[in-house]
């Protein structure tokens, strides 16, 4: 038992220091490769058309930023 307490209180404590450093540095965290660019890979999916709900989100987010641009003016 003894063992998997020091394990989790490891476990623990990595976990709240990646916490505190992502907390400090305001970065988003990332993988080491880069993502799917340097593969070619423009997207995620080989939809020739997003789906109507991803439509959707765009348009909701294009509205939003129009109506920042607009608060902003």
């Amino acid at each position: 038992m003894s063992v998997f307490l020091v394990t989790f209180s490891i476990f623990l404590l990595v976990i709240a220091g990646m916490a505190v450093g992502y907390i400090f540095q305001r970065k988003s965290i990332s993988g080491s490769c880069g993502g799917l660019g340097p593969l070619g890979i423009e997207k995620v999916c080989n939809c020739p058309e997003p789906c109507d709900a991803r439509k959707k989100r765009e348009a909701r987010a294009a509205r939003a930023e129009e109506w920042k641009k607009n608060q902003i003016l």
